[in-house]
């Protein structure tokens, strides 16, 4: 650990905190339709879009049927994507000739996309064409992004309303987000991307000979436009298997630095903007320290760990150097860290196949993070909206302890809303522990999972840890592409989504109808650092639940190695 270490990771977190405040305000101003900058140029193409698919731009819509066309628009892009890798093959712009994926790994990847996830069991060079890689891909880096910030968007609208019926409209939502926020930063950074040295071409893979005579395959393509969007939607879909990793996606510590803030600016900045839309700025500027604090310890917990050495290699009296291995090493182990913590908390697996080489400390706090529900700041929108799940729980709690009605920016926090956040909550942790339970037990299953004992118990849990999270991160060790593992893990990241996102719209349309109170005396403040303490301890007792069901799981440790032997013979 060094003075550069600790500062490296102050600057990253401070830079997508910094730059997330003048973000949101506009992020604001676009959920409100208001007037904005860019309106001379997106206006008129807004005007047609709506001319071609009949949306009303004034004509609101109830939770039910916002959530029913957030739903139908997510199928709908499953089904499209699911077509385009199924048939690749017969389609153009695959000079490499790749052949359509299987039934399994095209379900898999296309939910996985459509849910904002983008685990892959594919190799992204090697087995997805140029049109699935940009009319697939990128598409919905886009489309999944927007919808997430759409529904905290309709949340907000919730908060602010008086008696109202709407919470806006998700078509509306879907197009103002894309033109105005996302695709705005998108080609700005693909351009600044591009001129950094990431490849942004349509031209053949390069066949290069080596100084042994070797012959060696260069993999190009339409790189820099896709980085730039998974990125900024917090998606981790890269061009390449490796992800981040590989150069010629991350090629120097400019563009390391880049995607760090732009990964974590949009999760941060959606909560400013709520603040703004809900008439809510100081329990905004709350919420953003409760995530800052959390993320900011993780961070410095891994980078503790990882700078220590193997304790395995320490007890066996091999080495007593730090634990480099599975780092970025052209960027050093400050970046490494604070890498994992960003990519953990933002809901973006931006990197795969390094946690399984960290340090137990190190990788397990990066599956806790995860199991936070993604909210440091979580995925665009979505780490909003599961922000805002822990703090109604605190509000609940805490006013069943002073034996006042809760109340949460104006509005009384009551049963139902309760158990909708129970519901969405118990759902993330019933999916990954139950699918772990399934998976650990079926000798199918263990066959593709290379360690044994609790090592291969974390590499399981890992596994439907980051799909339930729509993470898409990997601990390695762990061969997922084969029908099992990617059908149910199709189905976590589908529960991830839409599990979660439902039971957030259900409170919407509760909150909306809700009278807006004005505060009395006994109204529970939550501004200040008392309620960020309360929803902090909310957020580590809820991210404990998969811990505590897990115990149940080491029983089955010595079971779960006579299985790996039978299907190892």
């Amino acid at each position: 650990m060094t003075f550069q270490g600790w500062a490296e990771i102050a600057l990253t977190i401070g830079l997508a905190v910094g730059l997330a405040w003048p973000l949101g305000i506009y992020m604001a101003r676009v959920w409100q339709g208001e007037s904005t900058w860019l309106d001379p140029v997106l206006r008129p193409i807004e005007s047609i879009f709506y001319g071609l698919s009949g949306v009303d731009r004034n004509k609101g819509q109830g939770w039910l049927t916002y959530t029913f066309s957030f739903l139908a628009f997510s199928a709908a892009a499953f089904f499209i994507l699911y077509a385009l890798l199924r048939f690749q093959n017969l389609l153009p712009l695959n000079p490499q000739g790749f052949a359509g994926m299987s039934p399994d790994l095209a379900f898999n990847t296309a939910i996985s996309f459509v849910t904002n996830t983008n685990w892959q069991s594919y190799s992204g060079e090697s087995a997805a064409s140029y049109l699935s890689q940009m009319a697939g891909f990128t598409v919905q880096n886009f489309a999944s992004a927007a919808a997430g910030i759409a529904i905290a968007a309709a949340l907000a609208r919730a908060f602010a309303a008086n008696r109202g019926e709407s919470v806006g409209n998700f078509w509306v939502d879907l197009t103002r987000i894309t033109l105005y926020v996302l695709l705005p930063v998108s080609i700005v950074g693909g351009l600044v991307l591009a001129a950094l040295g990431v490849p942004q071409t349509l031209s053949h893979y390069i066949d290069a000979h080596t100084i042994e005579g070797a012959k060696q395959t260069i993999a190009l393509g339409p790189v820099a436009s896709q980085e730039i969007i998974k990125q900024f939607g917090t998606n981790g879909g890269g061009f390449f298997n490796a992800n981040s990793a590989h150069p010629f996606e991350n090629p120097t510590p400019l563009t390391n630095m880049i995607a760090m803030v732009a990964m974590n600016v949009l999760g941060f900045a959606c909560v400013v903007a709520f603040g703004r839309v809900a008439g809510a700025r100081r329990e905004a500027r709350a919420l953003v320290i409760a995530m800052t604090v959390l993320l900011a310890g993780a961070a410095s917990a891994i980078y503790w760990a990882e700078t220590q050495p193997t304790p395995a290699l320490v007890a066996a009296h091999v080495v007593t150097t730090p634990n480099m291995e599975g780092k970025e090493v052209r960027f050093g182990a400050a970046a490494s860290a604070v890498f994992t913590a960003m990519t953990t908390g933002a809901s973006c697996g931006a990197v795969n196949a390094m946690h399984e080489s960290y340090t137990p400390i190190g990788g397990g706090m990066a599956m806790f993070l995860i199991q936070l529900a993604e909210i440091l700041p979580g995925g665009v929108g979505s780490g909003l909206y599961g922000m805002m799940v822990m703090a109604l729980i605190a509000v609940f709690v805490a006013g069943l302890m002073v034996g006042r009605t809760p109340e949460y920016l104006g509005k009384k926090i009551e049963a139902r809303e309760m158990k909708l956040c129970m519901l969405a909550s118990l759902i993330l942790t019933a999916s990954i522990l139950g699918f772990a339970a399934v998976a650990i037990v079926l000798p199918l299953a263990m066959k593709t999972v290379s360690a044994s004992g609790v090592h291969g118990l974390s590499e399981v849990l890992y596994a439907y840890t980051s799909a339930t999270g729509n993470n898409g991160s990997a601990f390695a060790g762990l061969t997922a592409a084969n029908p099992f593992w990617d059908t149910t893990m199709g189905i976590a990241m589908w529960l991830g989504r839409f599990g979660y996102a439902v039971p957030v719209m259900a409170i919407a349309g509760g909150i909306v109808a809700k009278p807006k109170l004005a505060p009395t005396a006994g109204t529970l403040p939550t501004h200040g650092g008392l309620f960020v303490g309360l929803v902090i301890g909310v957020i580590l007792i809820l991210g404990g639940l998969q811990y505590f069901p897990a115990q149940a799981l080491g029983p089955i440790v010595e079971h779960f190695q006579m299985l790996q032997l039978t299907a190892a013979h």
